[in-house]
């Protein structure tokens, strides 16, 4: 969490191996270097980004595109893109064309491609960016559904200090492309150790 420019969005890149760090060195939970080139290493990791790029075919195709490319079979592909698809609530959408969903659905399409492929780590980049109330608790709830269900790891990128509170289990509070403050939920919210979180948090910090 953090102001805008606060470097939130390029922390997520680097960690999802979109982009080198400029200086140090980040790394996997197993000890693994991310700055690796190996695809095995990439597969474990998934980024959704605020805007998500759909193929101009069903539902169901866009799903299962990530899986085809991974060798699955049909069986396996069938079964895992009906699964998600019911997870995310477009199980009726699977036939239609991605390309005349909602934003909200479009949101919920981009989850359900990065949870198909059962990554380790699940990367939201301001998942709930320009969407109405309605569709933003629809994701809140699928986030924190996932986290009951998987063992994977999620990291959310936000602004949104309500949000942050509503699903994280800890928080990082970055400011001018530096973590200045962390701590579980509850903590962090109740006594913030840095004065520029306090600030935020309690809406005194413009930006």
């Amino acid at each position: 969490m953090g102001p805008n420019g606060s470097g939130k969005s390029t922390f997520l890149r680097i960690c999802s191996l979109l982009e080198e760090p400029d200086g140090g060195e980040v790394k996997f939970i197993s000890g693994n270097n991310l700055a690796s080139k190996d695809i095995n290493l990439k597969r474990r990791i998934t980024l959704v980004l605020p805007k998500i790029g759909v193929f101009n075919t069903t539902v169901f195709n866009n799903v299962a595109y990530g899986l085809k490319i991974r060798g699955l079979s049909k069986r396996e592909i069938n079964d895992r893109v009906n699964s998600v698809l019911d997870t995310v609530g477009l199980t009726h959408k699977k036939s239609e064309n991605a390309l005349t969903l909602s934003s909200g659905e479009t949101q919920r399409l981009g989850i359900a491609r990065a949870i198909a492929i059962r990554p380790e780590i699940l990367f939201l980049d301001e998942p709930t960016a320009s969407l109405d109330p309605q569709s933003t608790t629809i994701i809140e709830d699928l986030i924190l559904r996932i986290r009951k269900q998987d063992s994977m790891i999620i990291v959310i990128v936000t602004h949104n200090v309500f949000q942050a509170r509503r699903v994280a289990d800890n928080v990082l509070f970055m400011y001018e492309g530096k973590i200045v403050d962390y701590g579980p939920n509850k903590e962090f919210f109740e006594k913030p150790r840095d004065e520029r979180a306090y600030r935020f948090i309690t809406g005194q910090m413009v930006y």
